[in-house]
């Protein structure tokens, strides 16, 4: 069985993340959704809430699999048996931080290949900043995110008064 590890923060999951995800199982057999923590980027939603988010985001899906991880990552790949680290590039800005990326994991396990991939054009300009940004200034992220995600942050805007 063939394993790629799709790693992120995902704060929170968005349909971009999600197009990304139902890519790679063309490919793969199996797709691990690897949440890190990064608490050093302040994120806006608990580990908890993007495990929840993202799980009810991916349940249509057999054969993926959402799980936290510290450390280096290709550690973590190579704890899994996995052979690939999915990443996704929506713009030529990506491509800079994420090709030292890929050659530092390269460097580190030459074993493990990232395989970038690009998103539907629909999703090309999406981030998980942009919306939080949109959400908390009122706008619609209905057709950005899952539902769960459009409901949770919409209630943690809420309750934070930012809405």
């Amino acid at each position: 069985m063939k394993t790629a590890i799709c790693p992120g923060t995902f704060d929170p999951i968005t349909n971009g993340h999600l197009d990304l995800i139902g890519r790679g199982l063309m490919i793969f057999d199996e797709v691990i959704v690897a949440v890190a923590p990064s608490p050093k980027k302040e994120p806006f939603f608990t580990l908890d809430e993007r495990l929840r988010m993202i799980r009810e985001s991916v349940k249509k899906y057999t054969n993926v699999r959402v799980e936290t991880f510290n450390g280096l990552l290709v550690n973590y790949v190579k704890s899994r048996r996995s052979i690939a680290i999915i990443r996704g590039l929506r713009a030529i800005s990506d491509f800079e931080y994420e090709l030292q990326m890929a050659l530092m994991n390269r460097r580190l396990d030459m074993s493990i290949e990232t395989v970038f991939m690009m998103p539907s054009e629909e999703y090309s300009f999406l981030t998980s900043t942009i919306v939080k940004e949109v959400a908390s200034f009122g706008g619609s992220v209905k057709q950005l995110v899952p539902e769960v995600v459009e409901k949770t942050l919409l209630e943690k805007l809420k309750i934070m008064g930012d809405i």
